[in-house]
C-alpha cells in the first residue's frame, strides 16, 4: 500500500528520499565496449547469440524487411503514428534557432552559426517490448535539426526480426537505417563504428542499466543526451480532484518498472485516503500488477501539505520527470514551477498524452536532474560555431589591450601574435 506522509510530522529526508537503483554493471559494460571496439562485427554477433538468442548474418534491416513489417501494421495504427508524428513535428519546429551576425565597432564582425550534427545514433528498446513512441520522439527533432544520417539500433526478437511497429515509426520519422543490435554492445558500435555499423557523433535514447552505463562510458568519444533513470510522475492535486483519475495517473508510471516512482502532493486528507484506496482497487486490474505494486510500495508516496503553494515548493525540490497539475486554473501555478521535465496542466491532461501524442518530447530528465537538464529537443541535434573578423585598422585599435591582457596571464606568445603585426610600423 502506498505510504502517506504529512509535512511537518516526519523528517524531510523521508519526503525527498529517492530509492535509486545501484548499478553494478560497470565492469561488464567496460568489457563489452572493449570487445566491440577491437573486434567489431564479430563481437556484435557473439553478443547477439549470448543475450538475444539469435544468430544473424547481417545486422542491417533490409528495405524488404521494412516493407514487410509495415504491411503487418494495422492501417488504423499507421494513421495514429502519422498524426502523432505531425503533432511532434509541429511542436519541435518552434524550437529551431537561427544564427546571428553582429558588429559593435568598425572593422569587426562577430557571429554564430547553428550547424546540425552530421550523424546521430538512436537507441530504441526492443525485443519483447515495443516503443514506437521513442522512435518518433528521438528522430523527429533530429530531422528538423537537419541531421543528415539517423542510425537506429534496436534488439531483435528470437526470430531475428525487429518489431513491426518500431520499423513503421522509423519509416514515418525519416530514420536513415536500422540495425538489429541492442544493449551496451549497440552503444559501443555506434560510438566506435564496426565493419557494418557507422560511427556516429551523438547517441540519444533510453535503455536499461547496461545501456545507460554504456552511454556514460562512451561519453567524450561521442555526445549523449542524458543518463535516464527510472520513470517518475508527481501529481499536484487539490481536494476537488477525482481520486480515480489521480490513482490511474500514478499507476501509469508505476507500471514501467519496479524502480519507477509515483508521488501525489495534496492539501486534502480526504483525497489522500481515497486515492490510496483507489490505487489498491486499480492495481488488481493491471496486466503488469506485480511490477506496479512493487513500484508503489517501494517508491510511491502521498504527501499532505499545508496548501498547494507549499506543494509546489516541495515539487520544485523533488524536480520530477513528469508533473501533473490537477486544478481548475492550472495556468495560475505554471509560473511557480521551476524544476520539472514536462508539466501537464488541467484535470483532463493525463501524462500519457505526452508519452504518445500531444507533441512535447517524452525523453525527459529524471532523478532530480530537471534542476539543470531539459527535455530532448532540436537543440540536442545542433551545435554552435562562432566566428569573428578583424580588419587591420580594427586590430590596431585593440592589439595593445589584447597584448597587455595576454602578458598578465603569462602567455607572451599570445601577446607576440598580435604585436608582431605592427612591429614594422
Amino acid at each position: 500500500m502506498i505510504k502517506i506522509y504529512e509535512v511537518g510530522k516526519i523528517k524531510e529526508e523521508e519526503i525527498f528520499a529517492r530509492n535509486e537503483p545501484v548499478s553494478e554493471v560497470g565492469g561488464i559494460v567496460r568489457e563489452i565496449i572493449d570487445n566491440v571496439k577491437t573486434k567489431g562485427d564479430r563481437a556484435l554477433g557473439k553478443y547477439l547469440e549470448k543475450f538475444d538468442g539469435v544468430a544473424l548474418s547481417q545486422f542491417k534491416v533490409s528495405r524488404e524487411e521494412i516493407e514487410e513489417a509495415i504491411g503487418e501494421v494495422e492501417t488504423e495504427f499507421l494513421d495514429i503514428l502519422k498524426e502523432a508524428e505531425s503533432n511532434i513535428r509541429a511542436f519541435h519546429e518552434k524550437q529551431v534557432r537561427q544564427g546571428f551576425m553582429m558588429t559593435n565597432k568598425s572593422g569587426v564582425i562577430l557571429g554564430q552559426r547553428v550547424v546540425p550534427i552530421e550523424k546521430v545514433g538512436l537507441y530504441v528498446p526492443g525485443g519483447t517490448a515495443a516503443y514506437p513512441s521513442t522512435v518518433l520522439m528521438d528522430a523527429v527533432p533530429a530531422k528538423i535539426a537537419g541531421v543528415s544520417e539517423i542510425i537506429m539500433v534496436t534488439p531483435p526478437n528470437k526470430e531475428g526480426k525487429v518489431n513491426p511497429y518500431i520499423l513503421a515509426a522509423a519509416r514515418i520519422a525519416g530514420v536513415t537505417s536500422v540495425y538489429k543490435i541492442g544493449g551496451a554492445q549497440a552503444v559501443a558500435a555506434l560510438a566506435f563504428g564496426t565493419e557494418s555499423v557507422p560511427k556516429v557523433d551523438k547517441i540519444v535514447g533510453p535503455g536499461n542499466a547496461f545501456v545507460a552505463e554504456a552511454k556514460k562510458q562512451v561519453f567524450g568519444q561521442v555526445g549523449i543526451d542524458m543518463i535516464a533513470g527510472p520513470s517518475e510522475v508527481l501529481v499536484l492535486a487539490d481536494g476537488k480532484s477525482n481520486p480515480k483519475f489521480v490513482a490511474a495517473d500514478l499507476l501509469s508510471q508505476a507500471e514501467h518498472d519496479k524502480n519507477a516512482s509515483c508521488v501525489l502532493i495534496t492539501e486534502s486528507y480526504t483525497l489522500a485516503e481515497k486515492v490510496r484506496e483507489e490505487i489498491e482497487n486499480q492495481l488488481k486490474m493491471l496486466e503488469r500488477e506485480e511490477i506496479a505494486r512493487v513500484s508503489v510500495e517501494n517508491n510511491g508516496k502521498i504527501i499532505i501539505c499545508r496548501d498547494l503553494l507549499q506543494g509546489i515548493e516541495i515539487a520544485n525540490r523533488i524536480a520530477p520527470e513528469h508533473m501533473e497539475v490537477c486544478v481548475d486554473e492550472p495556468f495560475n501555478y505554471l509560473g511557480l514551477i521551476k524544476n520539472a521535465g514536462s508539466v501537464f496542466l488541467g484535470r483532463y491532461n493525463a501524462e500519457p498524452t505526452g508519452d504518445y501524442f500531444a507533441g512535447p518530447n517524452h525523453t525527459l530528465p529524471t532523478s532530480g536532474t530537471a534542476r539543470f537538464y531539459s527535455p530532448l529537443s532540436v537543440e540536442d541535434f545542433v551545435k554552435n560555431i562562432q566566428y569573428s573578423y578583424y580588419t587591420k585598422e580594427a586590430l590596431r585599435e585593440d592589439y595593445e589591450k589584447i597584448s597587455y591582457f595576454a602578458k598578465k596571464e603569462g602567455l607572451t606568445a599570445h601577446a607576440r601574435a598580435v604585436d608582431i603585426r605592427f612591429e614594422e610600423e
